[in-house]
Formats: C-alpha cells, structure tokens, sequence
C-alpha cells in the first residue's frame, strides 16, 4: 500500500480511505466477515497496478492524451497479474481487475455490466470515486461531500451500481451525523 501512495503523493491516504469506505458499505450490505476481509485487501490494492504507470502521467496537471489514458487503463492488467503471481492477493484479484468497470456496460477493461461485474469491485468503485472527487487530484479541485454524494447518485445506474450508492449514502449519513460537522476521517 504504501508503495502505491509514495508513487503519487497527490493521493496519500487514498487507499486506506477507499477500504474503509468499502468495508463500511460491505457491513452495510451484509457480508461476511471472511468477505470484508477480502474487500478490504481488494480496496487497499486496487491500484497496485499503478506502480508501473510513468509519474509524467500520473501527476500531468491537464487533460491526457489518448495514449496516456490507454497507459492508465493498463494499470488494472499490471494490478490483475501482480495479484495472480502473489498468492497473499488472490482474493483481491477481482476488485483490483474490475473496479472501473461501469454497470452501463461502458467501462473496462472488459465491458461487464450490471451483476456480471464482481461485488466487491461494485464496491470500489464506489469508494474510490467518492474519495477522488472529495480529495481532489492535480488535474481537478476537490468538491464537498454533497457535491461527490450528488455525482454518485447522478451516476446510479450508469457508471455506478445503485444499491452500492445507496449503501455509501446510509454510512455516510451516519458518519457525518455522528461527526462534527467536518471532514470524514476515515
């Protein structure tokens, strides 16, 4: 994990929120304590594969180009070969390959759609998005927790599974009621 974050610093924290998010939605959803295990590893490593993206890519301020986004794309077959070769990670393997996948049939690396997409990577996806838009990239400021909530649920149904979202928005909404007032920590 932490080889992941140093790689990009723009992103320190990154992983460990997103699998706390996960974990808190899988709770939320029912799973297993064996399951929450697996989706927390999945969610801590679902960028693995991003080791090998060149940091020019990684940190480029501004719009990239159809080549630099066909380089990102393949951070989930680096993450996918990474988890198979390193029996510690094999049962992450599913939300590490397919956690860009989108429920619309849209997303990658193989145009699953709807249930055919792993749970657990239903999941992280969810997770992940929300903590990309709540802390921001270089190439984009953060937004609220309501703006990021906002986008999740406009995308219900097309990038995002809509009981994953309404999972988060029940979690969240306790978080944020038993915090105060402020930043999730997570």
């Amino acid at each position: 994990m932490d080889a992941i974050e140093w790689k990009d610093l723009y992103t320190l924290g990154h992983v460990r929120r997103v699998a706390s998010y996960a974990v808190m939605m899988g709770k939320e959803m029912g799973l297993s304590t064996l399951e929450l295990r697996r989706l927390a590893l999945g969610a801590q490593m679902h960028d693995v594969g991003k080791i090998g993206v060149p940091d020019k890519i990684l940190t480029k301020p501004g719009p990239l180009t159809d080549e630099e986004f066909a380089e990102i794309k393949r951070h989930v077959y680096r993450g996918y070969d990474i988890a198979k070769q390193t029996k510690a990670l094999e049962p992450a393997v599913d939300a590490i390959y397919f956690h860009h996948e989108r429920v619309d049939g849209t997303g990658y690396p193989l145009g699953l759609a709807g249930e055919e997409i792993p749970l657990h990577a239903r999941i992280v996806s969810v997770a992940d998005a929300f903590d990309a838009m709540t802390s921001g990239r270089v190439y984009q400021p953060a937004v609220t927790d309501g703006a990021a909530v906002a986008e999740l649920r406009r995308c219900a149904g097309s990038h995002f599974d809509p009981a994953c979202v309404d999972a988060f928005e029940r979690v969240l909404g306790r978080l944020q009621d038993a915090s105060v007032g402020g930043r999730l920590a997570a």
